[in-house]
């Protein structure tokens, strides 16, 4: 039996490696071997690996590694603590391949731990581009030390190759979190009115922002702007938790007295996959720098104003309206795709992620690629 090692370390990429954990977990040829870290086991973001375990998961092995604090010295004080988790992790039980996803800086420190064991690294969302974000340094910096890739455009793959990885390690699998489009329950307003109290009858903006971390400093000022652009919109409004980087603790503040001022918004710490998709499925338009407003929006033909230079590079569907930071033009923006023209201009949107079988093309790979010194012994290809 192969044993295929998860990393996950927040509730994001959690909801994407849910149909590949499925498919792994109902496998009789492979054991999943979940490790959990960065904020799963936060209480401060939801201690949301207590929802891993009601989904029917066991947790193979928890790695503690967030200081409390987001400023720049402890972001690189927890990637070294997680080196050291991760590597005591490995130690007690060593995947024949390990799964990782994506670009935070705790994924980095789960592949950097892996290297003197030789373990096997698999990469889901290589090649893409955050040009705002110290996680496009992360996600290239992963995909030089892994084995495979699991990339969801033809394009990424192309970048993959052009990095040196030799084409046979690439896999064009498309998006997983489309794979949950087929499988989850979608609530319906009034479910998320009882549930969340979000606003049933009236038009609503899901609000998702995160600090850009390559300009934390302006952290601050970039989310005053968007406060006072929705102040000015005066719409309900959904927020979600921003990721754990530099300057989320503020953007945190700052919506916490907005919602306090504003009795038809609403903070909502952890959503889960199916609420959040639920939201997805109803709100008039999504506003912030989410990369799910790149990738999963499109599937629900929903409006986006994406928000500044943290998802710069990324393959984009025409539901994306790009805005920089000022509130006058994120206002604009927001008026714009609330518009009944620009929601009838995306009826026959196709997402440009894949067709929701990713999960299906990944495991299938995890089951038959050869392991052994061939997959481990990577040689540079040139173009």
């Amino acid at each position: 039996m192969r044993t295929i090692g998860v990393v996950t370390v927040s509730r994001s990429d959690y909801g994407i490696y849910m149909p590949i954990l499925r498919r792994i977990q109902s496998d009789p040829e492979l054991r999943l071997h979940l490790i959990v870290s960065g904020t799963h086991l936060a209480s401060e973001f939801g201690s949301t690996v207590e929802g891993i375990e009601r989904d029917g998961f066991t947790v193979g092995d928890r790695v503690e590694m967030l200081l409390s604090s987001d400023a720049p010295e402890a972001i690189a004080k927890s990637m070294g603590l997680g080196t050291l988790g991760f590597a005591q992790s490995y130690a007690r039980c060593r995947p024949d391949v390990l799964l990782v996803l994506g670009d935070r800086f705790e994924t980095h420190a789960a592949v950097t731990a892996s290297l003197p064991f030789n373990i096997p690294v698999a990469h889901i969302h290589g090649g893409e581009c955050t040009e705002g974000a110290i996680d496009d340094a992360l996600r290239h910096s992963i995909t030089k030390m892994s084995h495979l890739h699991f990339v969801s455009t033809e394009l990424y793959a192309r970048r993959v190759v052009q990095m040196g990885e030799e084409p046979w390690r690439v896999v064009v699998s498309g998006a997983p979190s489309l794979d949950n489009l087929a499988s989850v329950r979608l609530l319906s307003r009034e479910e998320l009115e009882a549930k969340h109290s979000v606003p049933a009858r009236d038009p609503f903006l899901l609000v998702t922002y995160h600090p850009v971390t390559r300009e934390w400093e302006r952290t601050e000022t970039q989310m005053a702007e968007l406060v006072e652009a929705l102040e000015q919109v005066g719409m309900p409004a959904v927020f979600t938790y921003p990721s754990a980087d530099t300057g989320s603790r503020a953007i945190i503040g700052m919506v916490r007295e907005f919602v306090a001022r504003h009795p038809r918004t609403k903070l909502v710490v952890s959503l889960g996959t199916p609420d959040y998709f639920s939201l997805m499925n109803v709100a008039a338009a999504m506003v912030g720098n989410s990369s799910s407003g790149i990738i999963e929006a499109a599937s629900f033909k929903l409006p986006v104003v994406n928000i500044g230079t943290r998802q710069d590079g990324r393959l984009r569907g025409r539901n994306v309206i790009d805005v920089g930071y000022g509130r006058d033009e994120i206002r604009r923006a927001i008026e714009q795709a609330i518009s009944k023209e620009f929601r009838e201009c995306l009826r026959d949107l196709v997402n440009p992620y894949g067709d929701g079988r990713a999960a299906e093309r990944i495991v299938s790979t995890l089951k038959t690629v050869e392991l052994g010194d061939g997959l481990v012994r990577k040689r540079f290809h040139e173009m």
